[in-house]
């Protein structure tokens, strides 16, 4: 019997294989797809990220393949601009002073062979049906179907699911809900040609949706842009004419798509707003997507998929070697407890950012306050970063400046925005 099995290939399951593989456990991985796949995802990573791709080995690989991104860049739907950097006065530094976008196919395939040189079993085509459970309900292991639709159960001390926003895992267990606002579908693709891509990813917000831009590297920008779940049909009906029409509807990005080349077909993914009512049940837990998934906007999905299976290696290791599900379930819980006292500011923030995009006028107004106090979009820049506290954002003062104080009857655009506004 494996210590553990973990369920998904991407960076969630990647990284909780490979921090338990190199505390010695015995993990098999099960991924229902072929690797090197493609992903719909915005494709960005915080700076703090960095941190954990280096500590997997790969981080130099794939600085080499992706794009730097020095901050970010928010357009509200009145047409005043935002910057953010990354580096900035406020004092606090991410492990690089730059994020990395960088195309998903290849990152994840990066991360999958950082953790099957850490001794992961990595068995790809293989699809999870089922979790085992004992009399008592307990976790024992997952049910498996091959390429073929053979039947195989794999028995394990902890079944780690890592199997992405549908986890199936989740939903055996009965872990996970999906909230009733905001609910949101994204289409996402790929382009080349796209004038005027700079370093910085964009956020163009609008009254009917969002989209997020930025370079990956190779020439390619990726593009995700998010619509509220009612126009799902429409978007169903024709998904790039209904994208191509979006964005040539928008005057400062018409221009610079013009000549642009998509790639594929956009990808659909959604609705999202999925949330754990807790991290774990006896004899398992969920890490990254399967256990939350509120909005794309603030995009540390990978940051917190990748931290969180460090922070599953760190809770269970060893209660492996305990006698009894007591020591196991105690870790199990210890690990929920770890999460949320890692993740509840960013999930605050997520939810207040997630409301102020709803909502025009909200975002109007602190697109005003962050254009004209750089040093408020700096740290807003950093906490979603992943290296800023985020109470330095939800504390009062911050608020306040953002949505009370006075502001100039046109706030300035600070001079490094670039000149598509």
């Amino acid at each position: 019997m494996n210590d553990i099995v973990v369920v998904g290939g991407g960076p969630a399951g990647a990284s909780a294989a490979f921090q338990l593989a190199r505390r010695g456990v015995r993990v098999r991985m099960v991924e229902r797809a072929k690797f090197p796949r493609a992903k719909p995802c915005a494709e960005c990573l915080s700076p703090q990220a960095s941190r954990l791709l280096h500590d997997m080995g790969v981080l130099a690989r794939l600085e080499a393949r992706g794009a730097r991104l020095r901050g970010m860049i928010v357009r509200a739907p009145s047409g005043v601009t935002a910057l953010g950097d990354y580096a900035a006065s406020h004092g606090f530094r991410g492990f690089r002073d730059r994020g990395l976008a960088i195309r998903r196919e290849i990152l994840d395939d990066a991360l999958l062979d950082s953790a099957r040189g850490a001794g992961v079993e990595v068995e790809e085509r293989v699809k999870v049906a089922d979790v085992l459970r004992d009399g008592a309900g307990r976790v024992v292991g997952v049910a498996t179907r091959d390429a073929d639709n053979r039947r195989r159960d794999l028995h394990a001390a902890i079944v780690v699911g890592a199997d992405g926003l549908r986890s199936v895992v989740a939903r055996r267990l009965g872990l996970t809900r999906m909230a009733a606002w905001p609910r949101r579908i994204a289409l996402v693709a790929h382009f080349r040609g796209v004038a005027e891509v700079s370093e910085y990813v964009e956020l163009h917000v609008e009254r009917d949706g969002f989209v997020g831009i930025a370079d990956v590297g190779d020439g390619v920008t990726t593009v995700a842009a998010v619509f509220p779940a009612h126009r799902a049909r429409e978007i169903a009906a024709d998904r790039a004419a209904f994208l191509q029409r979006w964005l040539m509807a928008r005057p400062q990005l018409a221009g610079r798509f013009a000549a642009a080349d998509r790639e594929h077909v956009p990808v659909a993914v959604g609705p999202f707003a999925s949330h754990a009512r807790r991290a774990w049940h006896p004899g398992a837990v969920l890490v990254g997507d399967a256990a939350d998934f509120f909005d794309p906007f603030t995009g540390e999905g990978i940051y917190s998929a990748l931290r969180g299976g460090e922070l599953v290696a760190d809770s269970v290791v060893a209660a492996l070697g305990a006698a009894g599900s007591r020591a196991m379930d105690d870790a199990c819980a210890g690990y929920d407890a770890a999460r949320t006292r890692e993740f509840s500011g960013k999930w605050r923030v997520e939810r207040l950012i997630g409301l102020g995009v709803a909502l025009s006028p909200v975002v109007n107004r602190a697109a005003r306050a962050l254009a004209a106090h750089k040093h408020l979009a700096d740290l807003l820049a950093g906490v979603t970063g992943d290296f800023v506290p985020a109470r330095k954002v939800l504390r009062p003062g911050f608020l306040a400046q953002l949505f009370l104080k006075p502001l100039p009857a046109a706030a300035p655009i600070a001079s490094s925005t670039p000149a598509w506004p």
